[in-house]
């Protein structure tokens, strides 16, 4: 184990703290579970009534701040701050770039994907988008399926996780700035006035959103593992087993993030990965190959050319009152207010890893490849779900309508030869994919809590693993994905701003020669972006040796 990785001892937990983050966050987690336990109707209902207000009134600016971060992030890959290097000029990757992207792809958005693959395509099979405008379960419904899952899970879904990483990333390894969300700020406060109450602000939001987009998360897979266990052994587990099970997965899982991130993170990715690979390729070649095959690639040809218009549809003109359409707000706002909480949680995440990259391999990396590997997955499980559905092998909607969208998978994979095995690999990509979530989350959660530690200690995270675990347990009780979603959509939105703060830090930080930071009053100057232009090409990388 690096130094780098090594965990303080237990007794550090309380000098360790950022006590002002910590108890805010501390204290909104545990009245969020204390409500779903006391009066569950009066919590959910409260943020059934926030979420119609938000998704129906505000919904419009999910959809332009989306947008503009995607065309900033196309600027990143192609413009000439591209080059800039996080961290010195001479400074290699600190990860080899398969272990870099499994860490990063894992942490990003794989927990939810296992989630939604199955289900998602051919629930807009079933309940046509009014953009798609085709009659339900027919063909033209069924291009439009496959054409939504990429846009809901392709650039879009990864642009805000990367804008928010990079001015981190280039804040801690170039100047020394702490490792958490505030450090957006530095460009215009400061990085000696990081402790500053405006600072504590941002970092107190950033806490609530990942409790809500995380908690979202868990309790979406963790359903689907629990919907796996009943569906394979014919056992319900009950509200009370939930609960327990879904908890106690949460607080063991943290005994891999104690291992530091090499040994521990890096190595279950691997693993996620490589599954993840595996089942996508054999429910290929077990699958409708061939139709797999043909509407993945019409339905990428109609997500590439109609980019634009989705990007802006609301749907009002199917509203009659001027909002969002219904549809609308349960997907697309749904996705891209789920992105935005994840934002400080994923951006924490990449920023930790991508020390001695340039903003250009990030970029990338975190958009582009990352979407080339998730477009095959939607393509294959939706795909094979609408062909099985349409054929009448599987009924994957009334699996749907029965146990919400966690049962999708498996109906999907009991009609495929060898459908005994593709379950089981699926639950324990479910189970892997769990693990990755709650190890990634809570280090994101003891970095922002402890003032920006690069390695807060075991204890720290244990408290944030049991308390989400708690809330999403709870969540999935009272109100399953309906209530998951209400609390991401919730918790998503104030951190849209902060996405476009990072963008004016980038540019304030990138664009500019003028001295920007200071510490120990010493006035440091900021280099152009042609000083600090670095070469394009992929630098030799260390080896991922502990």
């Amino acid at each position: 184990m690096t130094d780098s990785d090594r965990q303080r001892p237990a007794d550090g937990f309380f000098e360790e703290l950022d006590t002002v983050v910590f108890g805010v966050g501390f204290t909104i987690a545990v009245a969020a579970v204390i409500a779903f336990v006391v009066a569950p109707d009066a919590a959910t209902g409260y943020m059934d009534s926030a979420n119609q207000v938000i998704w129906t009134g505000f919904g419009w600016w999910y959809l332009i701040v989306m947008f503009f971060l995607v065309a900033f992030v196309i600027f990143l890959i192609f413009g000439p701050w591209g080059n800039i290097k996080l961290g010195e000029e001479d400074e290699e990757p600190e990860f080899a770039f398969l272990s870099y992207f499994a860490m990063l792809y894992s942490a990003g958005i794989a927990a939810g994907i296992v989630f939604w693959g199955p289900a998602e395509a051919v629930s807009h099979y079933d309940d046509v988008s009014p953009f798609i405008g085709a009659d339900p379960q027919s063909s033209e419904a069924a291009v439009g399926a496959i054409q939504y899952t990429f846009f809901h899970w392709g650039v879009s879904a990864w642009t805000a996780y990367v804008v928010v990483a990079l001015p981190i990333a280039y804040c801690a390894y170039k100047y020394d700035a702490p490792m958490r969300i505030s450090t957006v700020l530095a460009p215009w406060i400061g990085i000696d006035n990081l402790d500053g109450p405006l600072a504590k602000a941002v970092d107190i939001l950033a806490v609530f959103a990942t409790i809500g987009g995380v908690a979202t998360t868990l309790g979406l897979v963790g359903s689907q593992f629990l919907v796996g266990i009943e569906w394979t052994t014919g056992v319900s587990v009950g509200d009370l087993g939930t609960v327990l099970i879904i908890t106690g997965m949460t607080v063991a899982f943290t005994a891999s993030v104690a291992l530091g991130v090499q040994k521990g993170i890096r190595r279950i990715s691997y693993v996620n990965l490589s599954l993840f690979g595996l089942l996508t390729v054999v429910t290929f070649l077990l699958g409708p190959t061939n139709y797999i095959t043909a509407i993945g690639t019409e339905a990428l040809g109609t997500y590439i050319s109609q980019f634009i218009q989705m990007s802006f549809y609301t749907g009002t003109a199917q509203t009659g009152n001027g909002g969002v359409s219904g549809w609308v707000g349960d997907w697309t706002i749904f996705y891209w207010a789920w992105w935005f909480s994840w934002t400080p949680f994923v951006g924490l995440f990449i920023a930790r890893i991508s020390r001695g990259r340039t903003v250009r391999q990030v970029a990338v990396t975190g958009v582009l490849a990352s979407t080339g590997i998730t477009i095959p997955w939607f393509a294959t499980m939706g795909g094979t779900a609408i062909y099985l559905q349409n054929d009448g092998q599987a009924d994957v909607i009334s699996a749907i309508a029965t146990f919400d969208e966690a049962g999708a998978g498996y109906p999907l994979f009991e009609a495929l030869p060898l459908g005994w095995l593709l379950t089981a690999l699926f639950l324990l990509l479910v189970l892997l994919f769990l693990i990755t979530s709650a190890d990634s989350s809570t280090l994101a959660l003891g970095m922002l809590t402890t003032g920006g530690a690069q390695r807060p200690s075991t204890v720290n995270r244990v408290i944030w693993g049991f308390l989400i675990g708690a809330l999403a347990s709870l969540l999935i009780v009272t109100g399953g994905v309906e209530a998951l979603q209400a609390a991401a959509i919730i918790t998503g939105g104030p951190f849209s701003v902060i996405t476009l703060i990072a963008v004016a830090s980038m540019a304030l930080a990138f664009g500019t020669q003028r001295s920007l930071f200071l510490r120990d009053e010493d006035e440091v100057d900021v280099p152009s972006s042609g000083e600090m232009a670095s070469s394009d090409s992929e630098p030799t990388v260390e080896s991922d040796s502990d």
